[in-house]
């Protein structure tokens, strides 16, 4: 069966900010993107996550439905508890991404909207005659990102905190550094009526509110090593390679599409990828592009997934390597014509498994 169309692109609220950049994504900045990373940090700011869009499951079966098809143990999640779940197909490979958060009486989905109609189209394929409806609400929401508290200023219909900074119950943490980047990383993503969109866009062109385009948001993202469907699932990764495994999947739940490939990578360890977080040499005014191709001397053992420039860190990036190439190795990374050198920071390391060593490994400095 063909999958469906990807929705497209909503026409942005906030052409109306002076100084605004809007692309196909929605607001990417507003004329400066490292204010606007300390902005969104610090809580003042906020972010129109206009490349997302929300599904809602209501039903009485929905939890235990949703449990029964995905990585993520959903039976007992409680009213305003958020999580992660995965779609993955037969062989283990991640298809679908979603926050997920329940309210006691419907459970909203965020996902990124390039992939929201195929998610909703294999959704409807498997409700059985289950008491379950799934639907897309992208005409009647949008989605708000920020810290916890400035989301909650925004009275929204729900709220999905993430859960990247501790290893949810059910789940493995991968990541060696200690501390790991994620542990101050307060992210939230509101649910909010359309209007509530447009007077915030009223309000920042009025100068009253700050906020944050989607370039911010990569930022502080990839900083805090976190993946992301659009960008980490590139049709062959495995959860494990992008330590998923912390906050996606639960390994003690039923049975589930992609489980059996879950459970013996995850026993035998030595996933064939592993994610790594490069410092990327920052003398040089270009960066590199989602797939640019990373290098071990003159071999190619890898490809950026995602790139920013954070505002304390220079260029940073995730990229997937052979789970091979060595931890302390020197590597490079394609930019136009040429390459730029790229410090590895470990996220997966090689022996990742339930039975593997994992080692602390002190971080490289990350200010400059």
């Amino acid at each position: 069966m063909s999958e469906a169309p990807p929705s497209a692109p909503i026409a942005s609220a906030f052409t109306v900010v002076p100084g605004a950049v809007v692309d196909e994504r929605g607001l990417a900045h507003v004329a400066a993107p490292a204010r606007e990373q300390r902005e969104l940090v610090a809580g003042r700011a906020l972010a129109p996550l206009e490349d997302r869009a929300v599904l809602a499951i209501d039903g009485v079966d929905r939890l235990s439905w949703l449990d029964s098809i995905t990585s993520q143990a959903l039976t007992a999640l409680a009213p305003g508890a958020s999580t992660e779940l995965l779609v993955l197909d037969p062989q283990g490979h991640v298809e679908h991404a979603a926050a997920v958060v329940d309210d006691g009486v419907r459970t909203w989905l965020i996902v990124d909207r390039s992939r929201s109609a195929a998610l909703l189209s294999w959704l409807s394929r498997m409700r059985f005659r289950l008491r379950v409806e799934p639907q897309d609400l992208s005409d009647e929401v949008r989605v708000i990102g920020g810290t916890s508290e400035a989301v909650a200023a925004l009275e929204p219909l729900a709220v999905w905190r993430d859960p990247w900074p501790a290893v949810a119950v059910g789940g493995w943490g991968y990541a060696a550094a200690a501390p790991h980047p994620g542990e101050s990383y307060d992210w939230a993503e509101a649910v909010v009526p359309v209007d509530a969109v447009s007077r915030l866009a009223e309000a920042a062109a009025s100068g009253q509110q700050p906020i944050a385009g989607w370039m911010a948001v990569d930022a502080v993202r990839i900083a805090a090593w976190r993946p992301r469907a659009e960008t980490e699932a590139d049709g062959r990764a495995l959860p494990h390679e992008a330590d998923w495994l912390r906050t996606a999947v639960h390994l003690d739940k039923g049975c589930y599409r992609g489980q059996e490939t879950v459970a013996k990578v995850h026993n035998l360890g030595h996933p064939p990828r592993r994610l790594v977080a490069l410092q990327l040499d920052g003398s040089d005014a270009d960066l590199p592009v989602g797939g640019a191709e990373v290098f071990l001397d003159d071999e190619v053992v890898g490809a950026v997934t995602s790139v920013a420039r954070h505002y304390e860190e220079g260029p940073i990036a995730l990229a997937y390597v052979k789970r091979t190439v060595p931890v302390d190795a020197d590597l490079t990374v394609a930019v136009d014509e040429s390459r730029v050198a790229a410090a590895q920071e470990v996220i997966v390391p090689p022996d990742a498994g339930r039975t593997a060593s994992i080692p602390r490994m002190p971080r490289l400095s990350r200010r400059r």
